[in-house]
């Protein structure tokens, strides 16, 4: 019977799409964010501190704007928010009063700011090596 033949096809094509989304869930471990990450070609340098606050240097968090400084508290919020990122609550710098800026891990040695959901990442930060 071919219909059969066609079914056991899509149900092995499902388990494997759930398999492989369920293994990408929750890949990111909020306990390894901590760290210092960079972009080389530009200098840009962000710390998350493991008391939950940051710093960033000459870091430009969209494709329009300049470089700038700014510290704050960041928290993870995970699947608390429908999507997995950092939350950037700045304090104090050169960005001024915004109400804040989400981080997007990708992968476990980088980050990115997307500031438009469909457009490009700006810019992505990989995590620096220990001197």
């Amino acid at each position: 019977m071919p219909g059969r033949a066609g079914t056991g096809r899509l149900f092995a094509l499902l388990a494997a799409a759930v398999a492989l989304v369920s293994g990408c869930a929750g890949a990111v471990d909020p306990d390894s964010l901590p760290g210092v990450y960079r972009d080389d070609r530009t200098g840009a340098e962000l710390r998350l501190d493991s008391d939950g606050t940051f710093s960033a240097v000459d870091v430009v968090t969209d494709g329009s704007s300049d470089p700038a400084d700014f510290s704050g508290r960041w928290e993870w919020l995970g699947d608390r928010a429908g999507s997995d990122f950092v939350y950037l609550t700045v304090d104090s710098g050169e960005l001024g009063r915004i109400a804040g800026i989400q981080l997007y891990p990708t992968g476990r040695n980088a980050v990115e700011f997307r500031p438009d959901p469909d457009g490009p990442p700006s810019p992505k930060l990989t995590r620096a090596t220990a001197p």
